[in-house]
């Protein structure tokens, strides 16, 4: 029965395979993503404008704390999907028990840190008074559920590299549905305000983490997790951290770069706030249906890479890249339109939603750049290539979003300004990551060439 979910990617038609693995994929990211837009919307609806301040201006406070382990699992995915294209099964297994004992010390130790240095961290962002309390009873609790935040993330890494999109998706949709009815009942029925977000939000993290654990455990083949097998492998460790490390510490950076963005946002008020953050709320549901893209390319190439099927490595590249481009400009036109009908979930407040549509005018009619360039990024990954992107994503993202609140912020202090940082900084690195991919295309094929 296990056998029905995993793909040989390395083998038969390309494009169906591509969407049978990234639709999945697709609508895991956007159930993932309600955890929190559920919280937004319950706190905005029922609780009120600070509340919806307080939780949806955390999301760049979190990033900035787990990217770089999800960066590490990232690495995961790219190191299994690797050994099991070239059906190296010894290596997959030691590659999965050390992953899954990475994910329960990360777990941990996030769980622990966020108890101590959340509230610092909000006072240094320029959090307001009237939100500060509130975002620190928050976060305080939501990283109690990092323990289970953590292995959902590496067992669904591990089940991707073997093909399987589709039970992560089964069971962050149980999860999902439960998250949903405990906001409702907390925050409505008990009255627990923000708190009752947070409860609701870990419980259903704990549910899909011990769903997919079980899975995990009764599969048949190399990558049938035993806790008793659980150790570091440190050949496996040293494979890992090679591509996931260069990976999380890019996303840290750009987690700062967000975290100093926020922070000027934070400065404009709690109006503007609130609108910021319902308008990133929405805009992430096209950013995760891109970036489905990304993880397809990072196991399809990092399979056929394995495989030495250095052709279908291109076109997996290519198709990827049309596709994000269809996914990402086809959103953004639709939510540009309807900008007022989506925000007005979140809120009733006319003020708030006006300063949501500033935001989503400029965001999401270019966010497919982004989709794009994350695309090219996963495809670096997966070819074991992740210093690279890493060091152009810093000078690309974070140094020239640094510079540009550095500079025309100062000349123009308008929250338009800050949005603006976004595209230009997008076309920038798209630019160069697309020349770095050309230049190891030729190093590859022409390798190959000379080799045939």
């Amino acid at each position: 029965m296990a056998r029905s979910y995993e793909m040989d990617m390395s083998e038969g038609p390309l494009f169906g395979k591509l969407l049978r693995f990234s639709i999945p994929l697709m609508f895991s990211g956007i159930l993932q993503l309600l955890f929190n837009a559920a919280d937004i919307v319950v706190v905005g609806r029922f609780a009120g404008q600070q509340s919806l301040a307080a939780v949806g201006s955390t999301s760049s406070f979190i990033n900035l704390t787990i990217n770089l382990f999800v960066g590490i699992s990232l690495g995961v995915n790219a190191v299994v999907a690797r050994h099991y294209g070239n059906r190296d099964m010894n290596a997959v297994t030691d590659t999965v028990h050390t992953a899954m004992l990475l994910s329960f010390i990360s777990g941990i130790f996030l769980a622990l840190l966020g108890q101590v240095i959340t509230r610092p961290l909000l006072e240094l962002m320029q959090s307001p008074d009237d939100v500060i309390s509130l975002s620190t009873l928050y976060l305080k609790i939501y990283f109690l559920g990092m323990p289970a935040f953590m292995a959902y993330n590496f067992a669904s890494s591990v089940l991707r590299a073997m093909g399987d999109t589709k039970r992560p998706l089964y069971f962050l949709l149980v999860a999902g549905i439960m998250n949903v009815c405990l906001n409702l009942v907390f925050v409505i029925g008990f009255n627990l305000d923000v708190m009752g977000v947070a409860l609701a939000t870990i419980i259903s993290q704990y549910i899909s983490a011990i769903l997919v654990l079980l899975t995990l455990m009764r599969l048949d083949g190399p990558c049938r997790f035993v806790f008793q097998k659980m150790r570091l492998h440190w050949v496996r460790v040293k494979e890992v951290l090679l591509i996931g490390l260069p990976s999380g510490v890019q996303g840290i950076l750009f987690s700062i770069s967000n975290v100093m963005i926020q922070s000027n946002i934070n400065s404009f008020g709690s109006v503007v706030m609130a609108g910021n953050s319902a308008s990133a709320n929405i805009e992430g549901f096209v950013y995760t249906s891109m970036y489905a893209f990304s993880q397809t390319a990072v196991s399809f190439v990092g399979q056929n890479f394995g495989a030495g099927k250095r052709e279908r490595i291109r076109r997996s590249i290519w198709m990827c890249v049309a596709m994000v481009t269809v996914v990402g400009l086809a959103m953004g036109i639709f939510l540009q339109f309807t900008s007022h009908f989506f925000l007005g979930i979140y809120t009733t407040e006319e003020d708030v939603i006006a300063i949501g549509m500033e935001r989503l005018s400029v965001v999401c009619t270019t966010y497919f750049l982004c989709g794009i360039m994350d695309t090219l990024v996963g495809s670096l990954r997966g070819l074991g290539y992740a210093i690279v992107p890493m060091f152009i994503s810093i000078l690309g993202i974070c140094g020239l979003r640094i510079l540009w609140m550095a500079t025309v912020c100062v000349w123009y202090p308008e929250p338009m300004t800050l949005y603006l940082s976004y595209p230009v900084t997008w076309i920038i690195t798209l630019s160069v990551d697309v020349i770095c991919l050309l230049y190891l295309y030729r190093k590859i094929f022409g390798k190959t060439k000379k080799e045939a």
